[in-house]
C-alpha cells in the first residue's frame, strides 16, 4: 500500500496543478487559524504559510524550481494585485493630496533610513559587501528590490530573503510599536507600515482598515520608486 502511495505521489509532485494547488490550501488554513484568533500579530497568515511550505518541501524531498513551476501562477498575480491597490486610494484622494508635503517628506526619510540603517548594520556585523549590498533595498516590494540588488551586485536571492522576513516582521510588530507611540490616525498608520514592510505589510494593514491599508499600497509604490532611486546614489557615498 505504501509502495502504491509513493507511486502515485511521484506522479503528482510533477504536475504544476499540485504546488498551485497545496500552496492556496495551506494559504486558506492559515488565513482562516489567523482569524480564528482575531488576526494576533503573531499569526500572520504569510509567515504560517512560509513555514508550512518549507517544511512540506523538506518532507517530500522537492526541489523549488519544482515547486514554483507549480506555483508560479500566484507570483504572476502580484502585479495584477499591486495595480489593483489604486482602487481603495482612489477613495481617499483628496486626503492624500491634503496630506501630499508631509507624505513625501516621509517617504524620503523613511526610504533613506531604512538603506542606510541596513548597510551599516551589516558591515556592523561583519557582513560581507555583497551581503550588505543584498539588504539595502529589503523595504521595497519583492521585483523591485530584487532587481536594484542584481544592479548593484547583490545576491537577488538573498534579497528576496531579507524582503519576505522584513515584511514579516512589519506585520507582526508595527501596529504594536505605532500604538506604543499613541498614534491614532489611519492613514499615517498605514502609510509607515507599506513604507517599513511592502506587500506583506499591507496586507495587515487592510486588516486594520480600508484607509490604512490604501495609504499601505500608495506607500509601497512611492518606497519602490524612491529606493530604486535612492540605492545607487547611497552605495557611491557609501564607498
Amino acid at each position: 500500500m505504501s509502495g502504491k502511495l509513493s507511486h502515485i505521489w511521484v506522479y503528482l509532485s510533477t504536475s504544476p496543478l499540485l504546488w498551485l494547488t497545496l500552496t492556496l490550501i495551506v494559504y486558506q488554513g492559515a488565513h482562516w487559524l489567523s482569524r480564528r484568533c482575531n488576526y494576533h500579530p503573531l499569526l500572520n497568515s504569510v509567515a504560517i504559510s512560509v513555514v508550512a511550505l518549507v517544511l512540506l518541501l523538506k518532507l517530500t524531498d522537492t526541489p523549488y524550481k519544482t515547486y514554483f513551476d507549480g506555483a508560479q501562477f500566484v507570483h504572476f498575480l502580484l502585479g495584477p494585485a499591486t495595480v489593483a491597490l489604486a482602487v481603495p486610494l482612489y477613495l481617499y484622494f483628496d486626503r492624500v493630496r491634503k496630506m501630499a508635503v508631509p507624505l513625501l517628506g516621509a517617504l524620503v526619510v523613511g526610504s533613506s533610513t531604512a538603506i542606510m540603517s541596513a548597510y551599516w548594520v551589516a558591515n556592523l556585523a561583519g557582513a560581507s559587501r555583497e551581503v550588505a549590498l543584498s539588504l539595502t533595498p529589503k523595504s521595497a516590494t519583492m521585483p523591485i528590490a530584487m532587481g536594484i540588488s542584481e544592479k548593484i551586485g547583490g545576491l537577488p536571492s538573498l534579497t528576496a530573503v531579507f524582503v519576505m522576513l522584513t515584511g514579516i516582521m512589519g506585520a507582526i510588530f508595527a501596529k504594536a510599536v505605532l500604538d506604543r507611540l499613541h498614534c491614532k490616525d489611519e492613514s499615517i498608520k498605514g502609510f509607515a507600515i507599506g513604507l517599513t514592510s511592502h506587500g506583506i505589510g499591507t496586507a495587515r494593514a487592510f486588516q486594520l482598515s480600508e484607509m490604512a491599508g490604501a495609504f499601505s499600497g500608495l506607500a509601497m509604490g512611492l518606497n519602490g520608486l524612491m529606493t530604486a532611486l535612492l540605492v545607487p546614489l547611497m552605495i557611491v557615498w557609501f564607498g
